[in-house]
């Protein structure tokens, strides 16, 4: 496994990319994805553990969402077993990437109890009452702002590392260390892959604000939250392509069987 070394102007080839691949299975990449909120919902409404499974399987629902967008790049349908990927390449890496997803919920459930310490008010956004018209407002509180700057440079961590250990092998300690060196390697063209997609979100906001201002805020009210989804979704897509254009595999480095494919 080699790292490579892409120029800036890279970030914007991911957007792109990931907008296109998405049009090119939209029903497909859309349902996965929703599929994976609705788990999500489903787990997390279980009281106390519900939460920590969410944590310990995120790594491996990346994984699914990365392993859909290579079978929709080679226009190929993805099912939904993709999202068990992780959990289909042999014991060894399925063990790997439920370490990796273990590391990654200690880290939030640490992160966590350290914002709750330092403040007590609490670490949420809640919605009040704070205009003439009544129309509420989001109030996000300085312990929610503190924990997510801490989470910020671990989900930079973790966004390379499930598929490092799935397709190529590397121990999950590592895969977080070749991870945050491929982003810093690289940070010219993750930046303007950040930007672009700001970019795209503030672009969505502005569109509905106008729609708010023509038709009211029924019809765009209805509108924004899955026009935000699939906009959410084009960018989990788009995470793929950032992972193969910063790692290229060795000639002789084995990979493990897609789902669906026919054992050698």
């Amino acid at each position: 496994m080699k790292l490579n070394i892409v120029p800036a102007r890279t970030g914007l080839q991911w957007v792109k990319l990931g907008i296109q691949t998405f049009f090119k299975q939209p029903l497909a990449l859309a349902g996965l994805f929703f599929m994976y909120m609705a788990a999500v919902l489903v787990l997390g409404a279980v009281p106390v553990l519900g939460p920590v499974v969410v944590m310990v399987l995120m790594p491996a629902a990346t994984l699914g969402m990365m392993v859909a967008t290579e079978y929709a790049a080679q226009g190929r349908f993805p099912m939904p077993s993709v999202l068990v990927s992780a959990f289909r390449a042999g014991k060894q890496r399925a063990r790997a990437m439920l370490v990796l997803g273990v590391i990654y919920a200690l880290v939030l459930v640490g992160i966590s109890l350290l914002a709750s310490l330092l403040f007590p008010e609490g670490i949420s956004v809640e919605a009040v009452e704070g205009t003439p018209s009544g129309a509420p407002q989001i109030a996000v509180k300085p312990g929610f702002l503190f924990a997510g700057a801490l989470q910020l440079p671990f989900v930079v961590l973790f966004s390379h590392a499930p598929a490092l250990v799935h397709w190529h092998g590397i121990t999950p300690v590592k895969s977080l260390f070749f991870s945050a060196v491929a982003f810093w390697r690289n940070f010219g063209a993750f930046v303007v892959f950040g930007a672009g997609w700001l970019f795209a979100l503030v672009l969505v906001g502005l569109g509905f604000s106008v729609l708010f201002a023509i038709v009211g805020g029924g019809v765009s009210g209805t509108l924004m939250l899955p026009a935000t989804l699939l906009i959410i979704t084009m960018m989990a897509t788009s995470m793929y392509f950032t992972f193969r254009d910063s790692f290229h595999a060795s000639p002789d480095e084995p990979e493990p069987a897609l789902p669906g494919d026919s054992a050698p």
